[in-house]
């Protein structure tokens, strides 16, 4: 939903009124301030629309956790917050590798596979979308133990960078600017 700006609500009502009302100061002034006022009120639409989608929500962020059952953390950044509604939603139904997959990847560094080692009874998320540990692994970890059959252990694995990946590939300056969570023993797991 685009909003209109006050420049264009303005030209709009001068358009439809006779030339002379634009010299006039009153007049002017009169149209400038229904114009803001017309700008201010398509904003606030604007804003209350966004809170009805995942999203573009931000103050809209609690109403979605209340309905999922999510306890409000206003110290998330809201693309973490987002992430969860999402994971939440999607894993509604029966439980599958693609549900699973599915609720993984509604995270950041979501691009994961997803394999059951039945052996063991245990299912193995390797995340294979971008290096390292995504920052909101608890959460992860926390919507897919509620989905996964409490018999069912969960592994996982992430992707880091390996040596043939920097070896005559990153300058210097490349790999003292990369981060030490991106290679391996860079970071700790719990």
């Amino acid at each position: 939903m685009r909003t209109r700006t006050q420049a264009q609500y303005q030209r709009d009502m001068f358009d439809a009124m006779p030339k002379y009302y634009e010299e006039g100061r009153i007049s002017r002034n009169i149209i400038e301030r229904q114009a803001k006022e017309l700008a201010d009120l398509d904003a606030a639409i604007k804003d209350v629309f966004d809170q009805y989608f995942i999203d573009t929500a931000t103050w809209g962020l609690a109403n979605w956790e209340r309905i999922c059952g999510i306890p409000t953390d206003e110290n998330k950044p809201l693309d973490q917050r987002r992430s969860v509604i999402k994971s939440k939603l999607r894993g509604i139904g029966t439980v599958t590798v693609e549900m699973i997959k599915n609720v993984a990847e509604a995270y950041l560094n979501g691009e994961v596979d997803v394999t059951n080692n039945y052996a063991n009874y245990e299912v193995i998320v390797t995340f294979i979308g971008k290096i390292g540990i995504p920052p909101n692994l608890d959460d992860i970890k926390n919507a897919l133990r509620e989905i996964i059959p409490a018999h069912l252990g969960i592994t996982y694995k992430f992707r880091y960078l390996l040596i043939k990946e920097i070896h005559n590939v990153m300058s210097i300056n490349q790999m003292q600017s990369t981060t030490l969570d991106k290679f391996a023993g860079g970071a700790t797991v719990g």
